[in-house]
């Protein structure tokens, strides 16, 4: 990704190739982020639905957690920020999880990997300051490492 844009937005790594193909650009989270392209939203929306759509998201906050002691005690300490099971979870498998507050409410929706010697978890554009800081406080035994420096591509469809 790259600095801030004319209007203070940041923009991510594709932008030029994203304005190249026609997009239109719209603010979403502080980014500067591509909403649709010429042939319009119900294409795009059907091409998806019947073939694939591959959107960029690398807006959205990407961050490794890596154990500064046990592997085990690491995926313990992350269980522990929501009610999803960590520990069970296969090396290079995916899950869905939900920070929950101390009251039970829901702080924000994430995805993590285990990729064997560390978790790569994805947050939210909006949340991800609050999500960092949110795990660095939590879990004194990791080192949680932000990726500032990587696309990251969605492929979605049938």
């Amino acid at each position: 990704m790259t600095g801030p844009g004319d209007a203070g937005l940041h923009r991510l790594g594709l932008h030029d190739l994203h304005v190249a193909l026609g997009a239109r650009m719209v603010p979403f989270a502080g980014y500067e982020m591509p909403v649709q392209y010429p042939p319009g939203v119900m294409a795009e929306h059907l091409h998806t639905r019947l073939a694939a759509g591959l959107f960029d998201v690398s807006h959205m906050g990407q961050v490794i957690l890596r154990p500064k002691a046990g592997l085990e005690a690491m995926k313990l300490a992350f269980e522990a920020l929501m009610p999803v099971d960590v520990l069970g979870l296969a090396e290079g498998r995916q899950r869905y999880g939900l920070f929950t507050s101390d009251q039970g409410g829901i702080l924000d929706d994430l995805m993590f990997t285990n990729r064997g010697d560390h978790l790569y978890v994805v947050v939210n554009a909006a949340c991800q300051a609050e999500d960092i800081a949110h795990m660095t406080a939590a879990m004194p035994g990791v080192t949680v490492e932000p990726i500032t420096d990587r696309a990251l591509l969605a492929l979605q469809g049938p």
